[in-house]
């Protein structure tokens, strides 16, 4: 049976709040107890019933939130490898040419790594180029702009991004 988080968090929640609901109709009284001369008191043997059904409901439900818990970190690991960081660049890379349609777009990880992408737009073409980053730096002679691109993408704080 697959639930979605937020079905889950209700069905703990509303666990929770009927368990601390019962307890508190016991405790202030609601229930009629016995009292043993030695002294523990004795519940109804419905409303143990229901405690222990709650108790069995509960364990079920830890259950669950433990695999929640485990798939929410294995997700994050995985997450983590995602692009998350991104720094654009545009400019004129020629002095006869305006419009600023020249730019460099770095693309990076949670660890500094991806790639850094340049289009030079000129009169006659335009040329793309494409650099590996690891950690933050490439292998590959940078240009001020992509350098520019990188930090811009590791300065900039992860947005989430909706799909609207």
């Amino acid at each position: 049976m697959d639930l979605s988080t937020k079905t889950l968090t209700v069905l703990v929640l509303v666990s929770l709040g009927l368990s601390l609901a019962v307890a508190a109709f016991v405790f202030m009284g609601g229930v009629p107890r016995k009292r043993t001369p030695e002294g523990p008191i004795e519940l109804d043997e419905g409303l143990e019933a229901l405690l222990d059904g709650h108790a069995r409901h509960i364990a079920r439900l830890e259950n669950v939130v433990r695999k929640l818990a485990a798939e929410s970190k294995r997700q994050g690991a995985t997450v983590k490898g995602t692009v998350q960081h991104v720094g654009m660049v545009r400019y004129d890379a020629f002095e006869d040419v305006g419009g600023r349609l020249s730019f460099s777009c770095a693309l990076l990880d949670d660890f500094g790594d991806g790639v850094v992408i340049t289009s030079i737009n000129g009169r006659q073409d335009t040329r793309v180029y494409a650099k590996p980053i690891r950690g933050g730096r490439s292998s590959h002679n940078l240009s001020e702009e992509e350098v520019a691109a990188i930090q811009q993408a590791i300065s900039r704080p992860r947005v989430a991004v909706s799909a609207e």
